[in-house]
This record gives C-alpha cells, structure tokens and sequence, in this order.
C-alpha cells in the first residue's frame, strides 16, 4: 500500500481515536459521577441544585454547607486518591517491569501507614475527637507526611534493591511485598501495644482508610503532590516506553534506565506516602486500575498513563459512594469495599501469571 509523503494511515488514525474516546468518555463519567456522589447521601440533594451551587449560586444554607464543608472535600479526595494510586502503580508496573506491581502489594503503602501512626502516636502530630464525622485532627500534615515518605523510602529501596538481582520474577517481587507489608504491620501493632488508650484509639480508626476525613487543607497538600508527580509521570511517557521494550531496548535508545528506576520509584513512593498521611490504607486501587484501562487502551505509555489518573478517579469515587450507600446510614470505610474487589482481581492476575 501506498502513502503518500506526511500521510497517516488511516487505521493508525482509528487506532488512535479509540484512545481519545476512552479518555473523552472517563473524563465525562468521573465529573457526573462527581455530582451524583455530592447529591446523595443522608440528606438527598438534586443534581441540577448540586451543580448550580458548585457554580456559586446559594440554594440553601444547609445544602451549602453540607456540599462545601462536607461531600465535596470527600469526593474531591476519593478522586485525587484514586488517581494517585493508580499512577503510581501503572508507574511501578512500568519501572520494575512487574504486572503485579503497586503500593500496596509491594508494601510501600504499609511502609507509609506505619510511618504516619509512628509520627501520630510518638511524635504527637495527631489528636483524637470526640466528633464522629471528623475524629482524627492532623496538628502538623507535614511533618506527617515527611515521616509517612521515609518509611516508603525505606520500602522502596528494598524493592529496588532485589529489582537489580538477575532474573528477579514477578512471585518474587510479590514475596519481597509481602515480607515488607508484615514487618510493618508488625511495626504498627507494636505502636500500638504501647499506646495508650487516645493513642491507640487513633491509630486504629486512622488505619482504616477512608476519604471522608481530610479537610481542605489536607486536600490541598496531597493534590500538590499528586498533580506534580503526573506531571512528572507524563514528561517521561517515552521513556516508560522504551523501558517496557526491555533494558538494553531501552539503553540502545539512550535511555538511562537506572536513573529513570530510581527517580520514578522515589516520585511514586512520595505520592503513597500523601495519600496514606492523609487517608490510611487503601489497597488494590494501584494495582486493579492499570490492569483494568490497559485492556481499553493498550500499554501505550502516552495514553495508559492519562487513562489510569482517569479511571482510578473513577474506581475510587464509584467506591467511596457505594461505601456510603451500601449499609446506610452507616458509612463503611472504603477500604473495606476496595479489599473485597481487589482480593479477587489479585487471585486472578496470580493465576493468569502462573499460566503463562
């Protein structure tokens, strides 16, 4: 077939457009999911009203405050979460040439839990309330935040470290996640040992991961962070391209894939380390989601990356509505609902490796 200087295959072109069609189509569901997740709830409010009062206009004082004191700050959470673990693991997977690679089973978000209930329980930077809806109070997100990231530094200079061994599979990776995950579970239960009852009482209600908990503040700090690392992350789609052709591909190329390793692992382990500060565990987000948009738009860096920040946006939010409407009007934490998706999609990517 013949074509013509400066033209585009018509079938690249189709190809392409499927892409931009999965992402157009996640960007519009996640901001109705949005507004659906604001409007329901304990006190119903209509989307129409939902979405004029996010455009300014005042409907009533008590939807106001419901929606900017309290849903909004949560949703708003639940999609910065999502689409920072979701990077991050799409990231990990990329890197460390590893499917089953993200935060949590790698045991980088268990790391950072332990490092946040260290910084709660002996550094005093958390205190606990008497108020359900807002229990835990973060006196200095910061130094919580830091403390969180060393220990995910920790962590991910394990992981690193057996990512250089020869031959290194995927079980293996697993294992090494596995190993770390219990060390610092260990190391949290024995914070807690020692704990005294306000202590301990923080820690445990910290532990279960839930967005309903951070406040502007708090937002504001974990989506600096998140949006810097996708930056990040995008600015370096090519070379997560070539990485994913292999090592010596990707020397060949120029890449220094050394550097790239270290440098992303250390980006994707300070986004965990915001987001476990802020919002505890939330486990399989980093890993389901990747898996998930690559059946939809294929491994592409340039789009798999954009897609996964989208959809984890989506999984977590759809997650953290359901866990509020499933056992009203009690609200269930939304790791509690993300553990039972995830565990099952955990099995099935084992056994499909095993397989092949």
């Amino acid at each position: 077939m013949h074509f013509s200087k400066g033209a585009v295959p018509e079938d690249y072109l189709v190809y392409i457009r499927r892409k931009y069609f999965w992402i157009i189509g996640g960007l519009l569901l996640l901001f109705a999911l949005l507004v659906y997740s604001i409007s329901v709830g304990a006190v119903a409010i209509p989307p129409q009203e939902v979405l004029q009062t996010l455009m300014g206009e005042s409907i009533s004082t008590r939807w106001d405050s419901i929606i900017w004191n309290i849903r909004l700050p949560q949703a708003l959470a639940a999609i910065v979460a999502g689409a920072g673990l979701s990077v991050a693991g799409v990231v990990m997977q990329s890197i460390l040439r590893n499917p089953i690679a993200s935060p949590f089973t790698l045991g980088i978000s268990n790391a950072g839990a332990f490092g946040a209930a260290f910084s709660l329980v002996v550094l005093g930077t958390g205190k606990l309330q008497s108020t359900v809806a807002n229990a835990i109070i973060i006196n200095n997100p910061y130094l919580t935040t830091i403390v969180a990231f060393l220990f995910c530094l920790l962590a991910t200079g394990v992981i690193l470290l057996i990512s250089r061994i020869r031959g290194a599979s995927p079980e293996v990776m697993v294992l090494a996640g596995v190993a770390l995950s219990s060390l610092f579970t260990a190391g949290t239960m024995f914070l807690q040992y020692f704990a005294d009852d306000t202590q301990l009482a923080a820690v445990v209600f910290w532990t279960f991961g839930d967005v309903g908990r951070v406040n502007w503040l708090e937002l504001e700090i974990m989506t600096t962070i998140v949006l810097l690392a996708i930056i990040f992350f995008i600015a370096n789609r090519w070379n997560y391209n070539a990485i994913d052709a292999g090592d010596e591909t990707a020397k060949g190329l120029g890449v220094n894939v050394e550097r790239i390793r270290l440098i992303g692992m250390v980006v994707a382990a300070l986004v965990s380390a915001a987001i476990v500060a802020f919002v505890g565990v939330i486990g399989f987000v980093g890993l389901i989601c990747p898996h998930m948009v690559r059946r939809v738009i294929g491994d592409d860096q340039r789009y798999l990356i954009p897609g996964s920040i989208l959809f984890g946006g989506v999984l977590l939010l759809a997650s953290d509505t359901a866990a509020r409407l499933i056992i009203s009007p009690y609200v269930l934490p939304v790791s509690v609902l993300t553990a039972f998706m995830g565990a099952p999609a955990f099995i099935y990517l084992l056994l499909k490796g095993y397989k092949q």
